[in-house]
């Protein structure tokens, strides 16, 4: 916990889509922290280390807006890419004009969170991944707003902007405890992929994940 970060990331709309509701897209009341591990790792990451979210404080208010968003309807098949890296030639692209489709979304508008997350070290760390190296490159790369790809809430029109917070938190909206329900906390990779769910308790408007109930 001693290479821990407060990030703020904030932005007009996010769309945390509850997994249930995939075809006319309803988001969570506030940022999964699958989502804010997704956030951090777009500034920065490496083999070496593992981000873990520790907390997650909702500053605004949480409101929903309705939306109308054109999507596609198909994905290009993992069998086409398959057999593209074994050397043939299926087609690996898509007509978006032949299969856009428009549907209603459910998202929240004007959201304003304070991430804290630490890293720990994976076995894939070498002899110079040391957690003083890996801790000053993120702190650098979150002071200058660098990242490697644009972080999103949720869906990625939806941008997200961060910056790193090294003095007091901003006050949260909400006091008092809120039950949000059971929520994506994130997919268990190493077990073909299982969603880990986790029931949201938040309070004084700080989600303390890691001392929350998980089921699968």
């Amino acid at each position: 916990m001693g290479y821990g970060f407060k990030l703020k990331v904030f932005g007009d709309y996010a769309c945390f889509t509850r997994p249930e509701m995939k075809v006319e897209r309803v988001s969570y009341d506030v940022i999964t922290p699958s989502a804010a591990r997704g956030i951090i790792e777009a500034i920065y990451w490496k083999p070496a280390i593992k981000w873990v979210i520790d907390k997650i404080h909702v500053i605004n208010e949480i409101r929903f807006t309705n939306v109308r968003r054109n999507e596609v309807s198909q994905k290009i098949s993992d069998t086409n890419v398959k057999k593209a890296m074994n050397g043939n030639n299926p087609e690996l692209f898509q007509v978006a004009s032949e299969i856009r489709q428009q549907r209603a979304a459910l998202v929240l508008k004007d959201v304003q969170y304070v991430i804290e997350a630490h890293f720990e070290m994976t076995n894939q760390a070498g002899p110079g991944d040391t957690p003083a190296k890996h801790y000053n490159v993120a702190l650098r790369r979150m002071r200058k707003g660098q990242c490697y790809h644009q972080p999103c809430l949720g869906t990625r029109e939806f941008a997200a902007n961060f910056e790193l917070i090294e003095n007091e938190i901003p006050t949260s909206i909400y006091s008092g405890e809120m039950d949000l329900g059971w929520m994506l906390w994130d997919i268990d990779f190493e077990n073909d992929m299982t969603p880990i769910f986790y029931r949201a308790i938040m309070k004084d408007g700080i989600i303390d994940v890691n001392n929350l109930l998980k089921a699968r």
